[in-house]
C-alpha cells in the first residue's frame, strides 16, 4: 500500500506475528507494508497519523476488531487481541525480543523435526504457546533414549504429540479455523 511502511516485520500493526507465518517464511509474503497488497487496517493506520500498532491509536479497539480472532487465514489469528494487549503492556521492544526468540525456536524446530508436513502445526504451536513451554517439549523430546538413533519422521511425529497436549491442556487447538463457506440452509 503506497504511503504505508513498517519497521518490525516480525509483528504487523493489527497484531499478527508475522515472523511466524508459513507464507512468510516461505517467501511468499513481505508482511504489511513491506510490497504487501492493501489492507483497510493499513488505510486506517495512515489516517490515524501512521500508528505503528493499532494499540497506540485513541480510538483502539474500534470497529475493525470486531470478531477479529474469530478465523484464520494462513496465520492463526487466534490471539490477535491477546496479542496486541501483551504488546502494550510490555512494550513493543520486549515483545519484538520475544518474538525473534519465538522465530529462532521455529526455525529449529522445521530445521530438525520437519518431516515434510509438520510447517503448519509448528507455526501455530510456536504463535500459540509460551516459549517456556516450547522449550519443555524440546527438552523432554530431547531426553526420551528410544528417539536417540530414530529418524525426522520418527521425531516429528512425537513432537507433534508433545505439542498437541501442550495444547489441549489449554484449551488450544493447533489447526487452523477456516470460514466456511455461506451455503443455501444459511440463508
Amino acid at each position: 500500500m503506497k504511503g504505508f511502511e513498517r519497521r518490525d516485520p516480525l509483528f504487523s500493526l493489527c497484531g499478527l506475528n508475522c515472523g511466524l507465518c508459513s507464507m512468510r517464511l516461505g517467501g511468499h509474503c513481505g508482511g504489511c507494508g513491506f510490497g504487501n497488497q492493501s489492507c483497510k487496517i493499513a488505510r486506517c493506520s495512515l489516517g490515524h497519523g501512521g500508528v505503528e500498532y493499532c494499540f497506540l491509536c485513541g480510538e483502539y479497539p474500534c470497529a475493525l476488531y470486531d470478531e477479529i480472532d474469530r478465523y484464520d487465514s494462513f496465520i492463526t489469528h487466534q490471539n490477535r487481541r491477546a496479542d496486541m494487549e501483551k504488546a502494550r503492556r510490555i512494550g513493543p521492544e520486549a515483545y519484538g525480543r520475544e518474538q525473534r526468540e519465538k522465530a529462532e525456536l521455529l526455525k529449529l524446530l522445521l530445521d530438525r523435526y520437519n518431516d515434510g508436513r509438520k510447517k503448519t502445526l509448528y507455526c501455530l504451536a510456536v504463535n500459540l504457546l509460551e516459549v517456556e513451554e516450547l522449550r519443555g517439549a524440546l527438552a523432554e523430546l530431547e531426553s526420551r533414549p528410544q528417539l536417540a538413533e530414530a529418524g525426522v519422521r520418527e521425531k516429528a511425529a512425537c513432537l507433534a504429540q508433545l505439542l498437541q497436549r501442550l495444547a489441549e491442556a489449554k484449551g488450544i487447538q493447533l489447526r487452523l479455523r477456516k470460514r466456511r463457506p455461506v451455503t443455501e440452509g444459511d440463508l
